[in-house]
């Protein structure tokens, strides 16, 4: 069993409600297939906007989700199920705000994200130095920005990596506290 299966088996899905109003037991399956482990055996596109997350907030899911993307870039994911599972973190990082049933439980699902996301910090800055593609080490390093609260590691890693990243990350301009000034 690889990383990703044996995350994926380790949540309560059922017990998690989506954002779409089912439960989140659907989602295991939608990440398999993500990942490339499906029945067509190739990372398929499946969109977990509605389900994970919205443009205003995230829901239950949105935790567990995160783990197994992150176990999936500790796995030996295909260079397109990389970039999707970095994508899906982007997405999660970029949440604002909490659905009203885990605020109501007093549950700040952005903020469990992302300290997830601080667990996998290597596993990001491995994803911005192997350059295995300009478009994943640019995610990786914007995920970064929102994640690292050791910016002078951050800066460090974009003026090494810098001929690979994208203009918006060697300038600083995709960072959380971008300012408008030289970096």
């Amino acid at each position: 069993m690889r990383l990703i299966e044996m995350e994926i088996a380790r949540q309560g899905w059922k017990d998690m409600l989506c954002g779409c109003g089912d439960s989140a037991e659907h989602l295991a399956g939608d990440l398999l297939q993500l990942a490339g482990r499906g029945p067509e055996q190739r990372s398929i596109h499946v969109s977990l906007e509605g389900h994970v997350w919205s443009s205003a907030v995230l829901w239950e899911p949105a935790p567990a989700v995160t783990s197994v993307a992150l176990a999936a870039l500790a796995d030996e994911a295909a260079p397109l199920a990389r970039s999707r599972f970095l994508d899906l973190l982007q997405f999660v990082f970029a949440g604002e705000g909490t659905d009203w049933g885990p605020a109501r439980k007093g549950f700040d699902l952005p903020e469990r994200c992302r300290a997830l996301g601080a667990q996998g910090l290597w596993l990001l800055y491995e994803e911005v130095m192997a350059n295995r593609s300009p478009g994943a080490a640019g995610t990786a390093f914007e995920i970064l920005t929102v994640i690292e609260p050791d910016r002078a590691r951050l800066q460090r890693v974009r003026q090494i990596a810098a001929a690979w990243l994208p203009e918006c990350c060697r300038t600083g301009r995709c960072d959380d506290d971008f300012d408008g000034s030289d970096p």
